[in-house]
């Protein structure tokens, strides 16, 4: 298996790297093939793929090959042109990494997800706002507010911190997003992770002053730091290597990630970034970055009661679709016994503001159990799925029919009388298909009587209609009778 056999060559690469001589030539050349040798593999793993799904690996093989080639191009500037000063021939090629792994996290999401999800775009901005809010404070502000830099050296220094949150939200949307969730999405994860813990560790020691400059120093502390790029780089050959890479850009039917505990502690977390700073320089005694503060516990505020917003949404949503549930019937999709109930007083007391007649009838299929004895349930249950739906068809938009339970059926006929209801019944037992019939009992409203007295009526009419030799329809005596 390819992405084994490279696996294997990655950890061996890593681990060389490790007890390379102590010279910039050296180190250079081999973060540069490992940078390379990724970037093969990448493209080869991209050529197995179906041409409409090579796009995404693409990008991520141009962001590794280009940031693997500033290494040379650094230490070539540093050696032959003394050129170490911010913004240098190498910074471009740094940075062309986050819009090329980004593009490609694009594409992948796009591909994914079936339809824009505004939820997870909303975590996605949430978590990097949070964070860009940290990058803020004490990468980008100090950085800006130093008179040792040019402009120039500024925005390089800056675009650092701006490429990895890009790539933190690229990253969030990806682990938000539908679809499978295989060994090479998570290889793709790893590299992105990778590639942030290396840059923040970077930023960390810039602000440790002394010390950070002690660590960096020391071989043992510099090369593990540097071998987590390198990871970086193999973990992308890994997944692209990997059989299950097929899937990654697959639209599948497996729903997005829905608010779990992990996700809502980051949210959280990333929500309180802003007053815990905040407490930090009120414990100090100063506030430098009052301003950032307001604005990013405004935006971040924004954002939380957007996303309560559309939770309520999906919350109102799914309520109507488990109340829609409970009043249909599963099978046929009519209204079920439940909503019948509710829906016949209410019909019967319009028609008693109205003063106008209703007529009920129940319906029930003739010889059914001898149907599904024959033919077998599934039979039966597309008999009772077509009939109902035959049946629907021949009513008026007013007129309900709903499945009282088994084999029996209800109408509702509002307006109707006993002459229009029976002509009902006659049109609806005409359509009732696969050579079947049903017995029906046909009931008038007295404007008086019950919903309950009136469907008792309407049933003992059904009883004549089958005690006469079935497929026919009974009207039922007047209730005073």
């Amino acid at each position: 298996m390819a992405s084994a056999r490279f696996t294997v060559v990655a950890v061996l690469a890593v681990a060389g790297y490790q007890v390379l001589p102590d010279t910039g030539w050296w180190t250079a050349a081999w973060q540069v093939a490992i940078g390379w040798a990724a970037t093969a593999a990448i493209l080869l793993g991209a050529r197995r793929l179906p041409r409409a799904d090579r796009l995404p690996w693409w990008c991520f093989a141009t962001g590794i090959l280009l940031n693997a080639t500033g290494i040379g191009v650094a230490i070539v500037s540093e050696e032959y042109f003394g050129l170490v000063d911010l913004p240098t021939p190498a910074d471009p090629l740094f940075l062309s990494l986050y819009p090329a792994c980004a593009l490609g996290l694009a594409v992948l999401v796009r591909r994914r997800d079936r339809r824009r999800d505004w939820t997870a775009l909303i975590d996605a901005a949430t978590i990097t706002i949070g964070f860009g809010l940290l990058a803020w404070v004490y990468v980008i502000a100090p950085e800006d507010a130093g008179d040792q830099m040019t402009r120039w050296a500024h925005a390089t220094q800056v675009a650092y911190p701006i490429g990895d949150l890009l790539l933190i939200g690229m990253m969030t949307r990806l682990l938000r997003s539908g679809g499978s969730r295989g060994a090479s999405f998570w290889w793709i994860t790893g590299g992105l992770a990778a590639f942030l813990i290396g840059d923040t560790a970077w930023v960390v020691l810039g602000n440790l002053g002394d010390l950070g400059v002690a660590l960096e120093g020391a071989r043992w502390f510099r090369r593990p730091l540097e071998s987590v790029f390198l990871v970086a780089f193999l973990l992308f050959g890994i997944a692209a290597l990997h059989a299950d890479a097929r899937r990654v850009a697959t639209r599948a039917e497996t729903p997005p990630v829905r608010l779990g505990p992990g996700l809502l502690a980051l949210l959280a977390g990333a929500s309180l970034i802003a007053p815990a700073l905040l407490g930090v320089q009120l414990e100090a005694g100063y506030v430098r970055n009052g301003w950032a503060f307001v604005f990013g516990s405004a935006a971040l505020f924004l954002l939380v009661v957007s996303r309560m917003a559309l939770l309520v949404r999906e919350v109102e949503r799914h309520a109507r679709q488990v109340r829609d549930l409970a009043r249909s019937d599963e099978l046929t999709g009519l209204p079920n016994r439940r909503a019948w109930n509710d829906e016949l007083p209410r019909a019967l007391e319009r028609a008693r503001r109205d003063r106008t007649p209703v007529s009920v009838a129940i319906l029930d299929l003739d010889h059914f159990k001898g149907f599904n004895d024959a033919h077998g349930h599934p039979a039966g249950d597309r008999l009772l799925k077509e009939a109902s739906a035959a049946w629907h068809a021949t009513l008026r938009e007013v007129d309900v029919i709903a499945r009282y339970g088994g084999e029996e059926f209800v109408v509702l006929l509002p307006g109707a009388d006993a002459g229009e209801g029976r002509q009902a019944l006659d049109r609806a037992l005409a359509v009732t298909p696969l050579g079947q019939t049903f017995s029906a009992g046909l009931a008038v409203w007295d404007g008086i009587e019950t919903s309950d007295e009136l469907l008792q009526r309407a049933d003992a009419a059904l009883y004549e209609a089958k005690a006469a030799g079935r497929n026919q329809i009974s009207q039922a005596s007047s209730a005073a009778a």
